[in-house]
């Protein structure tokens, strides 16, 4: 049997940050007033510092699952910064290291990569857009204002005072200029990404709401440890966004998950829909 092109799915699971919005860019930038203060962390790469955070991160997901991420992040700090204490003789005063909140409220600043605003509209013609994030309601906000281009009306892009089962169904809100049909958060599923759970429980709205089966969902997404990976384990397929630089979220590429096609950035992906489809 032939593979599906990609053009024969109707609706597209975006992983966001890494995927549409740049977070390692967002990460290392408000990492750096900790880094400076330890002289062994003011000496490692953008890599060596990512790549320690990260797994940081990794470990408090698994431990708490219904942290929210604004407060995973925080901690995050915190626990980095109590490493590098631990390990270093700071160059600065200990109390100036007591900026973990700050940290947990940088999402707002992540910034967006430059390909991305464009392709989603142009996907937005051949599909149903879905979000589906490692988040909490409140972080994304900024960030949907930013994908929406429409930063000057950021109470459209917050999430609705709903029923706590409702949906975020952003089209739904009048004036708004979201290219979203559908968001989820980890504050939605009770589960961090890879966590099975968080895909299942798409998958299953998804169905419901738009009455579309897996078979008719693709995953584009740049984390192959976060997304494709476990993707591919409930059969679902996907796209790879092998963002040239990232290092976050490479865990499983010696792994070989299966993907469908890969692209180096999402306006990459749009313009090979469009190929298939010219006319749309």
């Amino acid at each position: 049997m032939s593979e599906p092109a990609l053009t024969d799915f109707k609706v597209i699971i975006f992983d966001c940050y890494g995927t549409l919005a740049d977070w390692e860019t967002g990460i290392f930038n408000a990492l750096q007033p900790l880094l400076a203060r330890f002289p062994s962390s003011a000496q490692w790469s953008r890599k060596e510092a990512l790549l320690a955070f990260t797994e940081i991160e990794k470990d408090l997901q698994r431990k708490d699952p219904g942290m929210l991420y604004c407060d995973l992040l925080s901690n995050a700090h915190a626990v980095l910064a109590e490493g590098l204490r631990d390990n270093d003789v700071p160059a600065a005063s200990l109390k100036s290291l007591d900026n973990h909140t700050d940290f947990g409220q940088s999402i707002k600043d992540w910034p967006i990569f430059p390909d991305t605003c464009d392709a989603l509209r142009d996907l937005q013609k051949h599909y149903k857009l879905v979000i589906l994030s490692n988040v909490d309601h409140n972080s994304f906000a900024s960030t949907h204002a930013k994908l929406s281009q429409d930063t000057s009306h950021p109470s459209l892009y917050a999430r609705p005072l709903l029923d706590a089962n409702a949906q975020w169904l952003p089209q739904n809100t009048p004036d708004s200029r979201s290219p979203f049909s559908l968001i989820l958060t980890a504050q939605d599923t009770g589960a961090y990404k890879p966590d099975p759970r968080g895909m299942l429980f798409a998958l299953d709205i998804i169905q419901k709401q738009f009455g579309i089966g897996k078979e008719q969902v693709l995953v584009v997404a740049q984390s192959l440890y976060h997304d494709v990976e476990p993707s591919s384990k409930l059969d679902v397929h996907s796209v790879w966004i092998n963002r040239q630089g990232a290092c976050m979220g490479l865990e499983t590429l010696g792994e070989s998950p299966k993907w469908l096609k890969s692209f180096e950035t999402l306006g990459e992906m749009a313009e090979a829909v469009k190929a298939e489809k010219p006319e749309a």
